[in-house]
Formats: structure tokens, C-alpha cells, sequence
């Protein structure tokens, strides 16, 4: 009989709170999502304060549903995993202390998650993860191209020198009058509108794989206001599309441009911003048209949030390489990969 694998995690990084439990990575058993977007969007972002107070008031239900909806009892799990970074930290400490907690309330073993390996590794419930990989992560706090050489290995090749992409859509939409988030709605708006204002593609040909999203923020911002001033109204489907094809434009570029310098065998899409219809259409036609070999996989979408499964996934292969934490695990708000861009060298 095949060994299978039992493990309860749990995702509270910024504004959802999650969790679920996930059989051998790849299954899911249960995904409990309790969100706090209507909580949030009459300050137009998340605030830190009202999410940590939010996650308090959740976290043990989410618990209970989880493994109810799993019909799992807590003497079946294996391991117990949690997001302890990146994020915000009194969010992260809810999660993390609930999950220490539970662990040794239940003499589990503890595994720690880095954030962003849980988006990579939502990819699972897709396919397997082939290796050597690239990951090209797109959320509000990040964008990144992490490069995968083998499994539990990660060095990123380039990310952002500023806003994030989702950062920069939020910013955006919020001078557009759109509520938060507004990443869905102007990806909405783009598909109905047409690119007229030919906004800057920031770094788009540097010889490097860097991002750059606040000059863009700033030529958008300064088009509306200049609009405002002299009593013009634009169309805010031709700006959603304005904006939406410089941040797609880069990017795809970015991305091809790593796929050419490294032998990898899968790129893996992931992240909120991975939800994006306009980066995703783009990204299979452009990869379509260059590599004939390359296994383009990208994040299921409603996984492409934050969800505890995709910590689930993370946390099966880190229990596979004996990565545990200890009861003083602590929440690290601004934990990163390692930097490491003579990686493609």
C-alpha cells in the first residue's frame, strides 16, 4: 500500500484567512477560505490591523471546518504547516501561533512555509512539477522570475525595483474609482478598450530581468489628472487597456527572454496576479509561438490567491527534505529568497 501523507495548513499572510488539508501535496481534502475584501475596500487596501483582528476571530473556525469538511481527525494528520513570511506581521503571527499551538497540542511536527514557495507550489494540482524550473510570480507584493534548478532550490533572477504588478493595478484602479481590489475589474475593462496612451514600458529592454511598475503608476496617474484639469473624460476601458498592455508587454518580455537564457523544462505562472486573463492569453501565444518543448503550467485560479493549500503542497515536499521549525518559530515579515543572479551564468 502506498504511504500517503496527511497535512493541516494553514495560510493568514495578509487578508485571507485559510486553511485546509492536503493528502500527498497534491489532493485536497478541504480549502477553507474565510476573506476580508469587504472589510477592507472602504480604506481602498488592506490595513494591517483590521486584518490581524480579523484573523483572530477566524482562524480557529476556519481550523475546525477544515477538517470537518475533510472528515479528517486531528490523530490522522502528519504534520502541520504554516506561512510564517513574507507578510504582514501581525497577520502572520496568528497563523504561526495557531499552528504551533495545534502542533503541539497534538504532537504534530511543524513545518514552515516561505509564502511565496506556497504560490509556486500551486501548481501541483495541475501537474507535477518538472525540474529544472522557472516560476514567474505576479501578486501585490511581488513580482519575481524564480529560478528552479532542482526540487526545494530557489534563487531568483530578477524582481521588482518597486511596486509589484498588483500593487501598481490597485494604485491605479483606485484613481479610476474602482473599488479594492481592482485587479479583476481592470483586467475586465482592458478586454473592451484599446491602447491609445501608449504608456511607458519601463526596463523592458535592460539586459537584465528586473521590473519596474511605478513610472507606468506615475504616467497613468499624471494622464488622468492632466484629463481632470482641462475638463477632458477619458475612456477608462481604453486606459484599463493603456495600462494593462505595458504591464503584460514587460512582463512577457522579461520572461521569454529568461525562458531563452535558461534550460528549464516547465514555467510555472502563479500568484493573484497570475488570475490575469490578459497575461495569461498573452504568455501561451508568445510561448506558443518560441518554444515547442516547454511545459507552460499555470496556477488553477481559484488558487491563485492566498490559500492554505497551496501551503498544503508547499509543505508536503519541505516534510520530504526534514525542514521543521521548533515552538519558537516566529513570524518573519520580510523573508525573501536568496538573491542570486549569477544563476543563469
Amino acid at each position: 500500500m502506498d504511504q500517503t501523507s496527511l497535512i493541516l495548513a494553514i495560510e493568514s499572510s495578509c487578508d485571507e484567512t485559510s486553511v485546509a488539508v492536503i493528502k500527498n501535496g497534491d489532493i485536497i481534502l478541504s480549502s477553507i477560505i474565510a476573506t476580508q475584501i469587504n472589510s477592507h475596500q472602504r480604506f481602498g487596501g488592506v490595513v494591517p490591523e483590521v486584518a490581524s483582528r480579523h484573523h483572530i476571530e477566524q482562524i480557529t473556525i476556519c481550523i475546525e471546518q477544515a477538517l470537518k469538511q475533510a472528515e479528517v481527525r486531528k490523530e490522522d494528520l502528519d504534520a502541520v504547516a504554516v506561512t510564517y513570511g513574507p507578510g504582514l506581521v501581525g497577520a502572520l503571527l496568528v497563523g504561526v501561533s495557531a499552528a504551533k499551538a495545534f502542533a503541539f497540542a497534538n504532537e504534530l511536527p511543524l513545518i514552515p512555509v516561505n509564502h511565496m514557495i506556497g504560490h509556486i507550489y500551486a501548481a501541483r494540482f495541475v501537474k507535477p512539477i518538472v525540474f529544472p524550473a522557472l516560476a514567474l510570480l505576479v501578486s501585490g507584493g511581488h513580482t519575481e522570475l524564480v529560478y528552479m534548478p532542482t526540487e526545494n532550490e530557489f534563487k531568483i533572477i530578477g524582481e521588482t525595483r518597486d511596486d509589484a504588478a498588483g500593487e501598481a493595478y490597485d494604485k491605479v484602479g483606485r484613481v479610476m474609482g474602482l473599488k479594492y481590489p481592482a485587479g479583476k475589474a481592470i483586467d475586465e475593462l482592458a478586454h473592451q478598450g484599446e491602447d491609445i496612451f501608449k504608456f511607458p514600458r519601463a526596463m523592458e529592454h535592460e539586459d537584465n530581468f528586473d521590473f519596474s511598475f511605478s513610472g507606468l503608476k506615475s504616467a497613468f496617474i499624471n494622464t488622468v489628472h492632466h484629463a481632470d484639469q482641462i475638463n477632458e473624460e477619458l475612456s477608462k476601458k481604453d486606459l484599463a487597456a493603456s495600462f494593462q498592455q505595458s504591464v503584460v508587454d514587460v512582463i512577457t518580455a522579461k520572461t521569454v527572454r529568461a525562458c531563452e537564457q535558461l534550460e528549464i523544462k516547465q514555467l510555472i505562472l502563479a500568484g493573484g496576479v497570475a488570475a490575469n486573463r490578459g497575461l495569461r492569453d498573452t504568455l501561451d501565444k508568445e510561448l506558443g509561438e518560441k518554444f515547442n518543448h516547454l511545459d507552460f503550467v499555470k496556477a488553477p485560479l481559484d488558487l491563485c490567491g492566498d490559500n492554505g493549500a497551496m501551503i498544503g503542497a508547499a509543505g508536503e515536499m519541505l516534510m520530504r527534505h526534514q525542514v521543521f521549525a521548533d515552538m519558537t518559530l516566529n513570524a518573519d515579515p520580510s523573508l525573501e529568497f536568496d538573491w542570486e543572479p549569477e544563476a543563469i551564468k
